[in-house]
């Protein structure tokens, strides 16, 4: 199986600036734009047979584009929403900072923020979808992913078996794209985050 694991396009929270995770902002003109190239680009190459994607309105209307473009089927599923941030969803950084600091040391991975989840579920949250995924769909040769940037990087953790505390981090650019090849006794990363489409 091959996985394209894909970020969406740019929402309108990049440019307000505020504190995204769960709060639900689409996305914005030119993320529809990035989101069609992104989408011929993949369909072009990487055709994928099925698509699995977040609600969340800025990863569920890319993965609508990449399904028009490809012609394929496109499931939501919850657990590939972005991280639960409680109470900082939709908030300046300014204002987060000034309302809800972080503690001294910083949050225990396992403590979860007011309203929100711990780094310690968000991760076994990635590990559970992406478990159910190679599961449920191993029939499929490849399978593309839409969802948040970390999101993606706990997938690809997961993927690589790493462990949850680690200095590794998979940063994704709008639309930008992943491409690991899955079998029996191992995981290949073909690239990480290609953004060419947007060039």
């Amino acid at each position: 199986m091959e996985l394209i694991i894909i970020r969406h396009g740019q929402s309108e929270a990049d440019l307000l600036r505020v504190h995204e995770g769960r709060a639900d902002f689409p996305l914005t003109g030119l993320g529809e734009i990035q989101a069609w190239k992104m989408a011929v680009y993949v369909t072009k190459n990487f055709k994928p047979e099925i698509i699995i994607a977040s609600p969340l309105k800025r990863a569920h209307r890319t993965a609508e584009i990449l399904k028009e473009s490809a012609g394929c089927e496109c499931v939501i599923e919850e657990d590939l929403m972005e991280f639960n941030n409680g109470v900082l969803a939709g908030l300046s950084r300014e204002e987060a900072l000034t309302k809800h600091p972080i503690p001294e040391g910083g949050r225990p991975i396992h403590v979860p923020i007011e309203g929100g989840e711990s780094e310690l579920e968000f991760r076994m949250r990635a590990e559970k979808v992406l478990h159910m995924i190679l599961n449920d769909y191993k029939t499929y040769d490849r399978v593309a992913i839409v969802s948040h940037g970390g999101m993606i990087s706990n997938l690809l953790k997961s993927l690589l078996e790493l462990p949850v505390v680690t200095l590794g981090a998979f940063p994704t650019g709008d639309t930008g794209i992943h491409l690991v090849e899955v079998t029996d006794d191992k995981r290949v990363i073909r690239f990480l985050n290609r953004q060419e489409h947007l060039t």
